[in-house]
């Protein structure tokens, strides 16, 4: 049961964390279409993109661990 628990928050955090990386990207997106994308900005919103991608795969990899049989 409380494995349960903590699979379905760790799943919440997932979703969270998957908008999060897609809101970003929207907004690098939206940054780079203007006349003179502010690219120090950019640099920065893709290092964030870059280490939400980095806390997905932990928990995803926590939700499903590679167990060799």
């Amino acid at each position: 049961m409380n494995d349960d628990l903590s699979d379905s928050v760790l799943e919440a955090r997932l979703s969270d964390l998957r908008q999060d990386h897609a809101d970003l990207d929207a907004a690098v997106a939206a940054i780079s279409a203007t006349p003179m994308p502010d690219m120090l900005l950019i640099a920065r919103l893709k290092r964030k993109k870059l280490a939400l991608k980095d806390e997905i795969a932990r928990i995803e990899d926590q939700l499903n661990p590679d167990i060799i049989a």
